[in-house]
């Protein structure tokens, strides 16, 4: 257990308690160059939530942040939790109605936005419901007090610049924030439907950060974390790498995005000594080719999500430890399988760990033998340790934990030794490289083109063990569409990561007797010789 009581585990005691004892350890570094130790951080979060406070922001009020991955990004996160606000972190390939959504159902008056991204939320100024200010970021402190905008946004907004949430004060701000205070509103797709906020107390993060660093990595102060292309606006950057290490005492390196070429220069220039990889970038690592010198880095351990089936070999090869987990933004991490574990196979994501309890139930809750696939349900066996609910979402809330039981919406089994296994998702959601996707929004999208009668989006699997996106789509009489033409269409209106990569057309959908898309028929079917392939067919997507 750690050593943090339930009354302690806000962002603010925990850095302040570490920033006694750690003081001038580098806590964050970029590979640019920046870096801030424990102290330095605590003492900028301080001044953060001193300023934040005097812009008008109140406890508990959502701030939306849409910032690429930068050190100021991490202040100000702990400034706003330091503060009492919530934190409402946007995904930097939101944009359309995806973004206006969040945004309105934040509820939030205030947005810190990264001036490129303003262009986005100019495109939606019309359909902001709630917004107020706009606190513009550049990481060049003279552009961003150029703070032009265009005529929607600004006569909506008022308009500021992120130096002007600095405050002089670097003194512990009061009143502090509570164990069971929001700290954040992250929204995922989650099973059903469209995305959802997610109701993170500052005990729940506390909870997956410190399961993620503690229970999985077994971190410590002498640990280097480097993100591989875990953004801080996904519960996994934000909370399992950077508050985790924040917890342990080790150190974040700080990459925004990932490309192979960066990756193991990275890891030598800054010592890095643990992880994490999504099963694609671990796949991307083992396609490149061998070399002697492969397994002479500083790195130890690697989290592997899911495991790829070469993962055996690739602990050989790259001289590391292989630990994977089953997690969710909902839930801090129920299984592990730890470091030297066996794994029956690559779908084995561990027992349950100490502060769970795991079942795996049938549709009426009942649970099911071992061997015998259902639904994955959990429950903390301590307080607070899990999603408030969902925000605005009462109904959502009280179906996901009916029976007393958090029902995660993904398929698996357990076998006779207790370990668990993850199979699917039971619903029509996807991920992708990292990204849960609704299927409802995406149709919802393609739905919006003129010549579009009616889709089907659902997953397939390709050939790096990760879904992809694949649409089944039918034309209204007499329309004429091409998929290039389709793709251009959603470009302009969502992000990259959800544009189908596959499509078909066809002259009617398969509905059940009361007229319900069979999903299930479109899925066994999948990919065949005439679908469309947007990769192959070299059709970019603007990012």
């Amino acid at each position: 257990m750690s050593d943090f009581a339930l009354e302690e585990r806000t962002v603010g005691q925990v850095l302040a308690r570490n920033a006694a004892r750690f003081g001038d350890k580098i806590m964050i570094e970029s590979v640019t160059g920046e870096a801030l130790s424990y102290a330095e951080l605590d003492a900028l979060s301080n001044r953060l939530a001193h300023g934040i406070a005097a812009f008008g922001v109140g406890h508990q009020e959502p701030v939306l942040i849409m910032l690429p991955d930068a050190i100021d990004y991490v202040a100000l996160w702990c400034g706003l939790a330091k503060r009492g606000a919530v934190a409402v972190p946007v995904n930097l390939a939101y944009r359309g109605n995806v973004l206006r959504r969040i945004c309105n159902d934040s509820g939030a008056k205030t947005v810190v936005v990264d001036r490129q991204f303003l262009d986005r939320l100019e495109d939606i100024a019309d359909g902001l419901e709630h917004l107020e200010c706009c606190v513009v970021y550049s990481g060049d402190p003279s552009e961003s007090r150029k703070l032009d905008l265009r005529a929607g946004l600004a006569g909506r907004c008022r308009v500021a610049a992120y130096a002007d949430l600095i405050s002089e004060d670097a003194a512990p701000f009061e009143p502090a924030p509570a164990f069971h205070d929001l700290i954040a509103i992250m929204y995922t797709s989650g099973t059903t439907g469209a995305s959802k906020g997610v109701m993170t107390t500052h005990a729940h993060a506390f909870c997956y950060a410190d399961g993620s660093a503690r229970r999985i990595f077994e971190a410590g102060p002498e640990d280097v974390f480097y993100t591989a292309g875990l953004p801080l606006f996904h519960v996994a950057g934000q909370v399992g790498i950077v508050y985790g290490s924040m917890i342990q005492g080790a150190t974040v390196v700080l990459r925004q995005g990932y490309r192979n070429e960066y990756f193991w220069p990275d890891i030598e220039a800054h010592g890095c000594t643990i992880v994490g990889l999504l099963g694609a970038i671990a796949n991307f690592l083992w396609q490149q080719p061998e070399a002697p010198e492969d397994a002479e880095t500083p790195l130890r351990k690697c989290g592997m999500f899911p495991l790829i089936p070469e993962h055996e070999a690739f602990a050989a090869r790259f001289g590391v430890s292989i630990v994977t987990a089953y997690a969710s933004t909902e839930c801090p991490p129920p299984c592990i399988n730890h470091f030297g574990a066996p794994y029956p196979s690559n779908q084995c994501i561990g027992p349950a760990d100490d502060g769970f309890e795991v079942r795996i139930f049938d549709e009426r809750d009942i649970e099911c033998p071992p061997d015998v696939m259902g639904e994955i349900c959990v429950r903390p066996r301590n307080t607070w340790d899990i999603m408030l609910g969902y925000w605005n979402q009462p109904e959502a809330t009280a179906r996901a934990f009916r029976n007393l039981w958090y029902h995660t919406g993904d398929a698996g089994y357990r076998d006779a030794d207790g370990r668990f296994y993850f199979v699917d998702r039971l619903t029509d959601s996807m991920r992708r490289r990292g990204e849960n996707i609704s299927s409802m929004e995406v149709e919802d999208e393609i739905n919006q083109h003129p010549a579009i009668l009616e889709c089907a989006v659902f997953p397939v699997w390709d050939e790096h063990t990760e879904q992809e996106v694949m649409g089944v789509l039918t034309l209204k009489p007499g329309q004429a569409l091409t998929p290039e033409d389709l793709i251009a269409f959603l470009d302009r209106r969502m992000p990259y990561f959800m544009i189908p990569r596959y499509l078909d057309f066809a002259d009617e959908i398969q509905k059940t007797p009361t007229g319900k898309i069979q999903k299930y028929s479109l899925r066994e079917k999948g990919i065949t010789p005439t679908t469309w392939d947007r990769v192959k067919a070299g059709v970019k997507l603007t990012r």
